[in-house]
């Protein structure tokens, strides 16, 4: 059987700046419920910090409407480093973070009211869906799509992270590798042409192939009608051979440093990724406290080397003042938790 996967947990963010990030993601995308913070040092990810432990601090966030977090880290042991190169559409990595979007035009309205650096217009999506690209504060691009599941109702027209973009070179090989292990097997669109919705980007006025990929199944699991749906754009780009993302730096330096899923049985998973050709580069063993969370973590990397994480949540804090924190072994791992326990965590909210 294969392992449960309830959704994109998180995506990771490195920036210089935590704290500054962390207001900025409240106040637009209303990532204002804080899972954990934890600054410690970061000793397991060696094959990708240098083969040397380095000090961070991280904060968890999520938004109550639904879908995944961002993990937003910062190196505070070293400063961390932005490439060296200007990234372009097509790169090789994660490069952008889908958003979620209720109302993709009422999200346009209030994002520009708040002065944000948004790209273009709004404009239509392969399959004829409107979207739009922006940068953060720090010039990583986001992309607000719609989307039809929620959770919550907040102020906020937007949801959590809903996907990813991500620079590919053999598109066959992506497609398997995100359909077999990660559960994204239905095909939206696959179209390859000059796209003008792209144009926007840089690098994004050439030709290009891209396949949008979501889920034939809902997902499964304690924590999936919080985090939703999701979806896996991949872009193969032409006429010039894509950068990766990552080169000649660490997981942690500025931009999207993975892509992170929450899983039941982390064996089954293992055994999975093994038999697909992608071994565990990286694996917390049994347990794996961060302060006011705990669980299993591992790591794999795509066929182009972007990581992945899946974490198999032990503990999670529900009302962290009242010292209320969900042991997660002790149920279905099968079962959705009850939809008060998760609207519990939103007493967690910071504005």
């Amino acid at each position: 059987m294969k392992p449960i996967i309830s959704g994109i947990q998180q995506v990771g963010i490195g920036n210089p700046f935590v704290h500054e990030a962390w207001r900025w993601y409240r106040e637009k995308f209303g990532m204002d419920v804080k899972i954990f913070e934890e600054a410690a040092e970061a000793n397991l990810m060696l094959p990708y910090t240098g083969g040397k432990p380095h000090k961070r601090h991280a904060i968890l966030a999520v938004n109550m409407n639904g879908g995944g977090g961002f993990e937003i880290w910062q190196y505070t042991s070293r400063k961390p480093e932005a490439a060296t190169f200007e990234i372009q559409y097509g790169d090789l990595g994660i490069y952008a973070c889908k958003m979620k979007s209720r109302d993709v035009k009422a999200t346009y309205e209030f994002l520009k009211k708040q002065n944000v650096n948004i790209l273009g217009d709004i404009s239509k999506n392969p399959n004829g869906d409107d979207h739009f690209y922006l940068r953060d504060l720090y010039g990583n691009v986001f992309e607000i799509v719609k989307a039809e599941d929620w959770f919550g109702k907040t102020n906020f027209t937007t949801g959590g992270s809903y996907g990813a973009v991500i620079g590919v070179t053999d598109m066959e090989k992506s497609i398997a590798f995100y359909s077999d292990i990660l559960g994204f097997d239905k095909i939206i669109y696959d179209k390859e042409e000059i796209f003008s919705d792209t144009a926007v980007l840089t690098g994004g006025n050439n030709k290009s192939r891209r396949v949008l990929l979501a889920q034939s199944e809902s997902r499964r699991g304690p924590f999936s009608k919080l985090l939703g749906n999701g979806e896996i754009e991949l872009v193969k780009v032409y006429e010039r051979t894509p950068n990766e993302i990552f080169a000649n730096r660490y997981w942690g330096d500025l931009g999207f440093i993975h892509l992170c899923f929450d899983i039941q049985s982390m064996d089954k998973m293992k055994t999975l990724c093994e038999s697909k050709g992608y071994p565990f580069t990286v694996d917390s063993g049994n347990h794996f406290d961060m302060g006011e969370a705990a669980g299993h973590f591992s790591y794999i990397e795509d066929p182009d080397g972007a990581l992945i994480e899946f974490v198999e949540t032990h503990k999670v804090p529900i009302l962290k003042k009242f010292g209320w924190y969900l042991n997660l072994k002790k149920r279905d791992p099968n079962e959705a938790l009850p939809n008060w326990m998760v609207k519990a965590m939103g007493l967690n909210r910071v504005k």
